[in-house]
Order: C-alpha cells, then sequence, then structure tokens
C-alpha cells in the first residue's frame, strides 16, 4: 500500500514538472526575473503553513542553530535559483526542448559531480553511459553552432543542488527548500518592490495574471513535497526512472504545443543521451540485483 501511494506521489510529482511549461507560457508576458521572483516570494508562505501543520517549529529552529546549515542553504539557494530562473525563461522563449534536454542529462551529470567531487566509484557501464552523452552533447554543440547553454545550465546547477543537498550539515527537506527559498527572496523582493514603485508589475494588471503569480508558489512546492513523499515510500532505483517522465513531457510538449524545431543535430544529440540513460538504467539495476542477491542469504 505504501509502495503504490509512493508511486502515484512520484508519478504526480514528474506529471506536474513536466506540464509546468504550459502552466508558465499562460503568463508569457511577464518578464521571467518577475515570474522568478513571484515563484519564490509566494512559495514561502506555502512551507511556513506546511510547517506549521506537520508542527516542524522546533525542528526548523534546531536545522538553522548551526552556522554551517545557514552557509548550505543559502549556496543551495542560489543553485536552485539559477535553476528555477533559467527555467522559467526557456519555458516561455520557446526554449522548452533544450529544458527538457538538460533534466535528461541531469542524473549523468550528477553521477560526474559524484566521482569528481565525492570520489565515488564509477562502474564501466557508468562510465560508457556519461561518455556518450558528452559526445551526444558535443555533437550538437557543433552542429546547431551554438553550445546548448540553457541544458548545461540546468542540468549542472541542479547537479551542484544535489550535491549541497548530500553534505550532512544540510537541514531537512521542508526546512532546507524554506531557507533556500529565503535567501534568493530578498534580492527577487527588491525586484518586485522596484517595479511596483515604477508602476511595472504585471502584479495586479489583471485578475487572472495575479492570480496565475500567485499559484506559481504552489506550482513550486506541491511537486517537491509530492516528491519527498514518493522518496521515502519507493526505492530510490524506481524513483531515478520515473524522474525521465518529467523531460520526455516537456519535449513532447515544446514539439507539439508550441512548435519548436528539431534540427539534425538536436535529434542526434537527444538519441545519443537516450542511449546514454538506457546504458546507466541497465547497469544501475544490474548493480541493484547484484547488490540485493549478496544480502539475500545474510538476512535469512
Amino acid at each position: 500500500m505504501q509502495q503504490r501511494r509512493g508511486i502515484w506521489y512520484g508519478v504526480t510529482a514528474y506529471v506536474i514538472w513536466g506540464l509546468s511549461p504550459i502552466f508558465w507560457n499562460a503568463i508569457e508576458d511577464v518578464p521571467a526575473l518577475e515570474l522568478l521572483a513571484h515563484r519564490v516570494l509566494w512559495s514561502i508562505p506555502l512551507l511556513l503553513l506546511v510547517i506549521a501543520v506537520r508542527h516542524r517549529w522546533s525542528i526548523l529552529r534546531h536545522a538553522y542553530a548551526s552556522r554551517r546549515t545557514v552557509v548550505v542553504a543559502a549556496v543551495s539557494g542560489i543553485l536552485v535559483g539559477i535553476n528555477w530562473g533559467v527555467f522559467v525563461w526557456a519555458a516561455t522563449s520557446g526554449h522548452i526542448v533544450d529544458a527538457s534536454l538538460g533534466y535528461y542529462i541531469n542524473p549523468l551529470v550528477s553521477v560526474a559531480l559524484g566521482v569528481v567531487v565525492l570520489r565515488e566509484h564509477l562502474t564501466i557501464g557508468a562510465r560508457i553511459a556519461v561518455g556518450i552523452a558528452a559526445v551526444g552533447v558535443a555533437v550538437m554543440a557543433i552542429s546547431i553552432g551554438v553550445v546548448p547553454w540553457v541544458s548545461l545550465t540546468l542540468a549542472f546547477a541542479f547537479g551542484f543542488y544535489g550535491l549541497m543537498k548530500k553534505r550532512p550539515d544540510a537541514a531537512p527537506p521542508i526546512e532546507g527548500l524554506l531557507g533556500e527559498t529565503v535567501t534568493v527572496a530578498v534580492p527577487l523582493a527588491v525586484v518586485v518592490v522596484l517595479l511596483t514603485a515604477n508602476g511595472d508589475s504585471s502584479f495586479g494588471t489583471t485578475t487572472t495574471t495575479s492570480v496565475l503569480l500567485a499559484l506559481g508558489g504552489a506550482v513550486t512546492v506541491v511537486p517537491l513535497l509530492l516528491f519527498g513523499g514518493a522518496a521515502q515510500r519507493i526505492p530510490l532505483s524506481m524513483v531515478g526512472l520515473l524522474q525521465y517522465l518529467t523531460p520526455t513531457i516537456q519535449l513532447i510538449i515544446g514539439v507539439t504545443l508550441y512548435d519548436e524545431t528539431m534540427s539534425g543535430g538536436r535529434v542526434f544529440g537527444f538519441v545519443m543521451v537516450w542511449i546514454a540513460l538506457a546504458v546507466y538504467t541497465a547497469d544501475s539495476l544490474r548493480n541493484a540485483r547484484r547488490a540485493r542477491m549478496v544480502a539475500g542469504p545474510v538476512g535469512s
């Protein structure tokens, strides 16, 4: 029962993330920086509400009693802020396909960062997968004449964000996300104030725009909470497989709903990344199966 609920939590989270470009395009006339500002600012009251409902005030106070935790939250906030900002810009500027590629690449970037930064052991299958993905991205950059900076920024920003969340002095997920949003909320609040003072604020221009800007907080927080619930209930390998729902949905949306083009070089890059992901997934499942076979007799 718990696993089934976890699967539904995970699927729902990844589907929301996958469909999110449609939401952001509904308010594409709002500048990306202002979209990011409202996305962050409206997330804070929602997170405070969750903490209040779950009676986690003492956990929040304890978490941020450490200066190291504050620093981790600040750095994580900058990284996730970059990720959110670039994604919002990409979703509203005709680069949804590039964003989807970024989230396809992200797991492989995380693997590479784990080896380089954390000195984790990399299996032969994982090395092959990272190499194939690197070739695909390189060929894509050469063929289209431009480095796919949207894809790489999203992948590496979220990859480094994952590294920060692995630190032992990182706050628990909900409290950590609150600290991260508060970090980037300060400069973004200044942006909103200046826009309002100059009469350039989009909030309040129409009821629809105002409501959608406010809902940006829910679009940000709800899938993160669902993802957290899924991670607690289902194996990490299953979470890893489900995560490909998001870029797949985004790719389909970008090509079918918003008429984004798939040039030959871009198609080649995607195919190479898909092959890399297939190799990496098969290698991960094989290693997990071996680990279970080794652990089986011990636990019996």
